[in-house]
């Protein structure tokens, strides 16, 4: 696979504090999976598998990222003919994508890492007749996209149903593949987003109106996971505020919205929550300092993974104005986890741009980090 064409920064990094790591990369065991630390790789879309079928570069880009992470998200994976538009992203069903996954799974296990697929459909960003599949239906809640033009019919009850179960078969080929857990992609405005926000859920049956229908077939997905799956296995459920056409968005306006959306998704059989945040560290709600990920943590009692900028935005990581000096603080992150806010830390681009980061953020290496640039147009999922 063609790495990052990321321009590195010639400018040496600097330790703004002394802050000590080790909470950060110490092991850990979060929903029954031993890890070797607290840093995940988070999914975000490479477009590098040609027919949907990951080769042998995929499972050697995954693996170089294995050696120094807890645990690493593939990339959004489709879960059936209808979930996405692009021949180059890789599908989780047919023999002979599933054949490469397996090949990835055992290459990021070789490295001592734990890996979970991405299970993602895309909907109403999907249009009518896009490739690979072009009479495969577009499915969504009311057939509307994010602007409220009609793209489609609204989903029947009968092609919700045929969602859930090609979920549920995933997740069953992941588990027989080796893979350590799953992850349910319910965040930015695909699929299941789409049915959690009202703007493009304007359903008046079970699967609309109040959080409760609107978090309906999410919690169905889950439940179908689950069953196929069994009680012990890893199923991650990644959810946002934000939409890719709407950073302002909101599902939930207070924590007691929250806890009616996420509470069904628990009971259902969720058992790790991927909280997706643009600055993880900022308050989610008025009058308190928790950020969602610590309101999810608060309100479930589940293990919980944050992400949103770690590695690339100050107070983190990034560039200074011109002529200034990149620097890193990793001392907000630490304190987060030591309060209880989450378990787990999501890196993207940071990731993207250098595969050892983890190793070197552990060794104090930080001159030797190739930060990420921005012009190289990563899509993060």
């Amino acid at each position: 696979m063609t790495e990052l064409n990321t321009a590195v920064d010639p400018r040496p990094l600097t330790l703004l504090d002394d802050t000590d790591v080790t909470p950060l990369l110490s092991p850990v065991t979060v929903a029954g999976l031993k890890l070797r630390n607290r840093l995940v790789m988070a999914p975000m879309t490479r477009q590098f598998s040609p027919d949907g079928i990951p080769g042998d570069d995929v499972a050697a880009y995954y693996a170089r990222r294995a050696s120094s992470l807890g645990l690493l998200i593939t990339e959004g994976t489709y879960v059936d003919e209808s979930a996405g538009g692009s021949g180059r992203v890789p599908r989780f069903f047919g023999a002979q994508a599933l054949a490469g996954w397996r090949k990835v799974a055992a290459a990021v296990h070789a490295e001592g890492g734990a890996i979970f697929p991405q299970l993602w459909h895309i909907g109403a960003q999907r249009r009518p007749g896009s490739p690979p599949y072009p009479d495969a239906p577009v499915v969504s809640p009311s057939g509307l996209d994010a602007g409220g033009g009609v793209v489609a019919e609204p989903a029947s009850v009968g092609a919700l149903a045929a969602v859930v179960a090609a979920f549920a078969r995933a997740a069953a080929e992941a588990k027989a593949a080796g893979f350590d857990g799953v992850e349910l992609h319910g965040a930015h405005g695909y699929l299941l987003d789409q049915f959690h926000w009202p703007v493009t859920n304007r359903r008046a049956d079970g699967y609309g109106g109040d959080i409760a229908g609107r978090v309906r077939l999410s919690a169905e997905i889950a439940a179908a996971v689950r069953a196929a799956t069994g009680p012990r296995f890893p199923v991650a459920f990644r959810f946002s505020q934000w939409k890719g056409s709407d950073y302002n968005a909101r599902i939930a306006e207070d924590p007691a919205e929250l806890d009616a959306f996420l509470a069904p998704l628990a009971a259902a059989g969720v058992s790790i929550f991927h909280v997706s945040t643009r600055r993880y560290w900022q308050p989610a709600f008025g009058g308190s300092e928790r950020t969602l990920a610590g309101w999810t943590r608060h309100l479930t009692g589940l293990p919980v993974i944050a992400v949103g900028s770690v590695g690339v935005s100050a107070p983190f990581l990034g560039t200074a104005d011109e002529g200034g000096q990149p620097s890193l603080t990793l001392a907000p992150l630490v304190n987060l986890v030591e309060r209880g806010e989450f378990d787990l830390v999501a890196v993207g681009r940071a990731i993207l741009a250098d595969p050892e980061w983890a190793g070197k953020i552990a060794d104090g290496r930080l001159a030797d980090i190739r930060l990420y640039d921005k012009s190289a147009g990563a899509v993060l999922h």
